[in-house]
């Protein structure tokens, strides 16, 4: 494990304004949740600490999405305070959420209380973000001892290190870090970061090496603490791709009050990046939903996750994908889309849910 942590992160150049210059008007975008293994014959918890980070997290999430993989997310608190959009795009893709504390100290050289603020502000900070709290911490350099452990327990968390370190933090080779992720075995864990390009370089090659032995992409047990099937108990608990919403859809549109969207802009360049959590604040399930929404003058969507978009600009309508096509009484879900801007990088308005309209 690292005994030091690096002075300096390498950052990934983003190439989002050259592909927007590329992508032309679509007639509709179709997002699929992240895929599962025809054949599960073990699960493996791949996990990034250190996030999120602007211009690489979203790359990561990407990748990951595109490769049809899961992983466990180990955010700072500072890192989150400061791009909550980000540890709502992490979410939204399907992925889960662990503390990593405030701003990564040697956690055992600090006193008692120094522990419980750096856990708990963290806790708070990814909580206003999810919604919900964490159930894993990950130590900053995998360093413990009793005391963080007992202050660990106060807040309801599994301490989780890893089987195998991929040594992408110390700038290992696309090739070595796959050949680390080749080393796991059922239930295992191994540590990456959110920060390498390398990291995000290797996602396709990891994916078709697990494949071909047969395992899958797990969620990490707060009860055990190794990589498991992502059913249950979840470390981070969202909507699962792999399993669809309990409840029993009865109507269309929602009944009772109606629905609530908030819409969380990140803006660069000539780019943004839109998360929106809908909420059914109605008596009824919605089933079949579909959510229209005007796009300012100027953007187009190039992107998007957990919903289909069509068309690109102008009056839009999203609709649910899968797993993600009912949204229970006083339930969410969460999707976005990623879009080219001409200097007006305005978030959207006019949101209606299956015809109602919708408060934010």
């Amino acid at each position: 494990m690292p005994t030091t942590r690096p002075t300096s992160r390498r950052v990934l150049a983003s190439a989002l304004a050259l592909a927007a210059s590329a992508v032309g008007a679509v007639a509709t975008i179709t997002v699929t949740a992240p895929a599962q293994a025809a054949t599960c014959n073990g699960y493996v918890g791949l996990t990034f600490d250190d996030g999120p980070t602007p211009g690489n997290t979203q790359n990561l999430l990407n990748a990951l999405r595109s490769a049809g993989l899961r992983a466990t997310f180990f955010d700072e608190g500072t890192n989150a305070q400061s791009n909550p959009s980000l540890v709502q795009a992490t979410v939204a893709a399907g992925m889960w959420i662990g503390n990593h504390s405030w701003d990564h100290p040697h956690m055992t050289q600090l006193s008692t209380a120094q522990m419980t603020s750096q856990i708990g502000n963290t806790q708070q900070v990814l909580q206003q973000s999810t919604g919900t709290a964490p159930k894993l911490f990950r130590p900053p350099y995998g360093e413990t001892n009793a005391t963080l452990k007992s202050v660990e327990a106060q807040y309801g968390l599994t301490e989780i290190i890893w089987d195998v370190d991929s040594q992408d933090w110390n700038g290992a080779s696309v090739s070595a870090i796959v050949q680390a992720n080749a080393r796991l075995t059922n239930g295992q864990i191994i540590l990456m970061h959110d920060w390498p390009a390398n990291t995000v370089a290797a996602i396709p090659q990891i994916a078709a090496g697990l494949a071909s032995r047969n395992l899958c992409a797990g969620m990490i047990s707060p009860t055990t603490g190794r990589a498991v099937a992502p059913t249950g108990t979840n470390p981070s608990p969202t909507v699962t791709p792999s399993q669809p919403p309990t409840g029993s859809p009865t109507t269309n549109p929602p009944g009772g009050s109606g629905c609530r969207v908030t819409s969380a802009v990140s803006a660069w360049n000539n780019g943004l990046t839109n998360n929106i959590t809908i909420t059914n604040t109605g008596s009824a399930a919605v089933t079949n939903w579909r959510l229209t929404f005007t796009l300012p003058s100027g953007q187009t969507i190039t992107s998007g996750w957990n919903a289909n978009y069509s068309p690109t600009s102008g009056q839009v309508t999203a609709t649910g994908v899968g797993y993600n096509n009912t949204i229970d009484p006083n339930g969410s879900t969460a999707i976005g889309y990623q879009a080219t801007h001409t200097g007006n990088s305005s978030a959207p308005t006019g949101f209606t849910l299956n015809g109602v309209a919708c408060s934010s």
